[in-house]
């Protein structure tokens, strides 16, 4: 990744402080040749994902057709974690999405936008809404309406 991509996560995960810890596994993704099924690569991929969901994690994977949510729902949502003491992953497949077997495993399907952003800028981009709805949670002026 490029260093301005790891920087911004590690400044919003910073931020966040003890209260909602954000982790970031790197899964490499698998090498795929010319000849080589997309959709293969993808399962094996999705299957790698979802070995490294810590067990009983709720987990919520990224994806096109998911649903979006304004900052106040995923406040919500983030509270509701909280008080369950629940450990949530949200899964972000690499560039050609997630197999249908990986999505069908998580408890939520999520969108970010319906624009396409590059693959990297996506960490950053969750990373700084989950900043930004436990600042809404913490009635901190990060947030504005």
């Amino acid at each position: 990744m490029p260093k301005w991509i790891d920087e911004g996560f590690s400044d919003y995960s910073r931020r966040l402080g003890r209260d909602c810890q954000l982790v970031l596994k790197e899964i490499p993704s698998p090498r795929k040749s010319k000849s080589e099924d997309a959709d293969r690569i993808k399962k094996l991929e999705g299957e790698l994902l979802l070995a490294a969901v810590p067990a009983g994690a709720y987990s919520v994977a990224l994806d096109e057709k998911g649903k979006m949510h304004a900052t106040k729902a995923i406040a919500a949502k983030l509270s509701g974690w909280f008080e369950s003491h629940r450990r949530v992953a949200i899964i972000i497949g690499g560039a050609d999405g997630l197999s249908q077997s990986c999505l069908s495993q998580c408890h939520e399907r999520w969108s970010l936008s319906s624009m396409t952003f590059p693959h990297s800028l996506v960490r950053v981009i969750l990373a700084e809404q989950i900043y930004r709805a436990c600042s809404l949670l913490n009635n901190h002026p990060y947030h504005r309406e």
